[in-house]
């Protein structure tokens, strides 16, 4: 599940996407270009990854369809990636309670 979400997030624009979304609430695609100053073909190659990762949802307002950021599957990805590296657990004590990273 977390390998599309990061893949989504890879990219400076798709996680410009989120932030904008994420302080903004619902916006339409053409709002969401002139915030960030993208062109439509390519904002919306972008708008595909993120609803591909299921980072973004849509809704229908009239014959409008907005955009809104689901933090829930972000969430999840990066408690997934947490967990898989041990963020906030116990120190591993058969390196001497120095904790887990390499390079301590």
């Amino acid at each position: 599940m977390s390998d599309g979400v990061f893949a989504a997030l890879a990219h400076p624009t798709r996680r410009s996407v989120l932030m904008l979304l994420q302080s903004s609430g619902p916006m339409a695609v053409g709002d969401i270009a002139a915030a960030l100053g993208v062109v439509g073909p390519t904002l919306s190659g972008h708008l595909k990854v993120l609803r591909g990762a299921d980072l973004v949802g849509t809704q229908r307002q009239g014959t409008t369809i907005r955009y809104v950021t689901k933090l829930s599957v972000l969430e999840a990805a990066i408690a997934e990636l947490m967990e898989n590296m041990r963020v906030g657990g116990d120190v591993d004590s058969s390196r001497g309670g120095e904790g887990t990273r390499a390079d301590n």
